[in-house]
């Protein structure tokens, strides 16, 4: 593992989860706008705190380390999703 690919993988990630969330509030006329932008505005932290712990010159292996922002980044997407879920649950839409 190295620099580019976890970079990549952070825009990529949060990038899906932003697209998944847009895409619902455009679709959903009932989608609760102001959760949702606060959802968004927690994507945008992770993503920034992601890559100021990526662009950090750690000592030690930097595999080890990459591989612990990869496993942080899929952990708190899981809790994104979830939350988003919860208000697609409560805005009725299946």
């Amino acid at each position: 593992m190295n620099l580019r690919d976890i970079k990549k993988d952070i825009e990529y990630v949060i990038g899906a989860f932003i697209d998944d969330c847009s895409l619902f509030s455009a679709v959903n006329s009932k989608a609760d706008d102001e959760a949702l932008g606060g959802l968004l505005d927690e994507a945008v932290n992770l993503f920034n705190d992601l890559k100021d712990k990526v662009n950090v010159k750690g000592e030690g292996k930097k595999g080890a380390y990459y591989a612990s922002i990869r496993q942080e980044l899929l952990e708190k997407t899981d809790e994104l999703y979830a939350k988003l879920s919860d208000i697609v649950k409560k805005s009725g839409a299946e």
